[in-house]
């Protein structure tokens, strides 16, 4: 059958379906038991968490399903070049949106203080929890790290977004690759090259990798029903990994608004943009994104940036100003059909298993 692949026996899943882990809050503990208890491998992002948020809601993960889930961290998790932010920086900084924050009728936030990474610490965390699968994504953990999964028995996986970060994944032992194709929704997780440099569409990605890697690959970008899929395995991958289909569900842990968007027609319209978070990514087309789309180089370093603009973003949410709110969302957005995390897994089933069926006649 066409589920019985590599990557789901590598990952003890019965369907080789991972559910994209969301960072920034969108995840949440419902759609990750939902996805594993259906088959598939949901997935929790927890970059922004601290060590003991993580391990509580690995707890809380861990009461709700018993079957295989994944836990994901960022390597690299700052862009701070040095430990602090000139003053003549956040100036310029300031001054370019500062029209956005009149508009609002709100006040210039402060400069924010440094940011230290807590990649280490939550990695620690993870060889102690001991999820079933460790995912990670804009870099590469340290060869100790990496060791110590395998030898406690967590499934490693790291994203690419181009074949040169594919093959440096796989001989630093990690067990799979996620081929992220720039159609994704989310932050571009390149990592030896810029995000800009490096947007290759996703099933060109996956014979590239296909050709010179040995380990399962996953697909993931403008992938979200069951044709998807078969066109992915068709095309050489073990999995894919589905994000804005299962973001839209009503199991995550978006905000009505933006499950909204994702199911309207601004969804037809998305881009690749720094100006919210300061590192590449793509989410429905808005006006800030369009206004500033050449000013790239006059943000602050990710995080600094998200923490930036998190005043502006409240600020809009009260006051229902869309058109300055950046929502996360894939190129697939328009084809969306499914609220639920368990219909949509069924309706990939189906469909993946109809259009195989229809192939052997």
């Amino acid at each position: 059958m066409w589920y019985q692949t590599k990557a789901s026996e590598m990952l003890g899943i019965e369907y080789p379906v991972l559910q994209g882990p969301f960072g920034g809050n969108l995840s949440s503990v419902e759609l990750v038991s939902t996805v594993s208890n259906a088959g598939g491998l949901g997935g929790y992002g927890a970059y922004t968490l601290s060590p003991q948020e993580i391990i509580q809601i690995d707890q809380q993960i861990k009461a709700a399903t018993n079957k295989p889930y994944n836990i994901n961290l960022w390597v690299s998790d700052t862009d701070m070049q040095e430990d602090t932010l000139s003053d003549e920086r956040f100036k310029q900084v300031r001054t370019l949106f500062k029209p956005y924050f009149d508009e609002l009728g709100i006040p210039l936030p402060e400069k924010p203080p440094p940011f230290k990474s807590r990649f280490e610490n939550q990695a620690d965390v993870i060889l102690h929890q001991k999820p079933p699968v460790f995912s990670f994504m804009f870099g590469i953990p340290s060869a100790d790290i990496l060791e110590q999964c395998h030898r406690l028995g967590i499934v490693t996986i790291g994203a690419a977004t181009t074949l040169d970060e594919a093959i440096a994944l796989e001989s630093a032992g990690v067990d799979l690759i996620i081929a992220s194709g720039f159609e994704a929704g989310g932050h571009r997780p390149s990592f030896l090259a810029s995000a800009e440099s490096s947007t290759i569409g996703t099933f060109a990605l996956i014979q590239l990798i296909r050709e010179k890697v040995k380990i399962p690959v996953i697909a993931a970008g403008g992938i979200a029903n069951g044709k998807g899929v078969a066109a992915a395995l068709a095309l050489g991958a073990d999995a894919v990994q589905i994000g804005t289909a299962f973001l839209a569900c009503e199991e995550s842990n978006a905000t009505a608004i933006h499950k909204q968007m994702l199911f309207s027609e601004a969804a037809r319209h998305t881009t690749l943009s720094r100006s919210f978070t300061g590192r590449l990514g793509r989410g429905i087309a808005n006006r800030i994104a369009e206004e500033l789309m050449y000013t790239e180089n006059g943000f602050l370093p990710f995080p600094l940036q998200t923490q930036f603009m998190s005043h502006l973003r409240k600020e809009a949410i009260a006051q229902e100003k869309w058109d300055m709110i950046y929502f996360w969302g894939g190129q697939i957005a328009p084809v969306l059909k499914h609220t639920k995390a368990a219909d949509l897994m069924k309706s990939i089933q189906e469909e993946t298993t109809d259009y195989f069926d229809q192939q052997k006649k």
